[in-house]
């Protein structure tokens, strides 16, 4: 679980993207995820070249309190997002316009 000092990320988390708009070094991203049954919007910047992948995820601080408030790190969490955005590990909402 996602629980403090923990790094097993085995907390069921799915994340949906509403929309992507960019160009070649760099994507705005722009969707939900949803955790413990519950759906939370956030925002990111998705860019890499050399040196790999990397996300700026933006998630409100209200989302982070209540995430905390479930037992789980938070810090945690924004990682897991962070790393299944670069792997891809999400779903696209194909009724949002996805756009390059």
């Amino acid at each position: 679980m996602m629980t403090g000092g923990s790094q097993d990320d085995s907390t069921p988390i799915t994340i949906f993207v509403r929309n992507a708009r960019g160009g070649q070094f760099a994507s705005k991203l722009t969707g939900h995820f949803v955790l413990n049954g519950e759906q939370f919007r956030f925002s990111a910047i998705a860019f890499g070249r050399v040196g790999g992948q990397n996300i700026s995820l933006n998630i409100s601080k209200k989302t982070l309190m209540r995430v905390k408030s479930f037992g789980l790190d938070p810090d945690l969490l924004q990682l897991t997002i962070q790393r299944k955005l670069i792997e891809g590990d999400v779903v696209i909402l194909t009724n949002h316009k996805m756009t390059e």
